[in-house]
């Protein structure tokens, strides 16, 4: 009998730390993500466009990182996971701040696409994923016309 209420105990006590593993703002994938997204709006915020081209693709950069900021905020509400501590950029910079820009976003970007299981945080994470992969067409597309030869510095 004791052995039954030992065994029950071990497994009733391994269900609990299962369910706890799942619940809401545990995973810190999107609280990830916001940061390498705040952190890729700075890099944008703080550097100095070569030319009116750049600048314009500097801007677009801005408003995609904005609004996919907004949609994961909105997709961390859904999940459970407001008010937990930011945690700390995923990537450390490497030589020029739109190198750092497509760096930090592709990092929210893996984070983002993490699977989700709440059908309306699913809508957002797929809106976030859209607007980061348009600043990242556009950091790419800025440092292409800045490595073209010929290219105003």
């Amino acid at each position: 009998m004791k052995k039954r209420f030992v065994a029950a105990l071990i497994l009733g006590c391994g269900l609990g730390l299962h369910a706890a593993a799942d619940e809401p703002g545990r995973h810190p994938s999107y609280l990830h993500a916001l940061s390498d997204l705040r952190a890729a709006q700075w890099h944008i915020d703080h550097r100095r466009g070569e030319n009116a081209h750049i600048a314009r693709a500097e801007g677009e950069i801005h408003n995609q990182i904005s609004a996919a900021i907004n949609d994961i905020q909105r997709a961390v509400r859904e999940d459970g996971k407001q008010g937990q501590p930011r945690p700390p950029v995923d990537v450390a910079t490497r030589e020029g701040q739109l190198h750092a820009v497509v760096d930090l976003l592709r990092k929210a970007r893996d984070d983002i696409a993490r699977p989700e299981d709440d059908p309306q945080a699913r809508r957002l994470q797929q809106d976030g994923l859209a607007h980061v992969d348009a600043a990242l067409y556009a950091a790419e597309r800025a440092i292409n016309e800045i490595q073209r030869p010929g290219a105003p510095r």
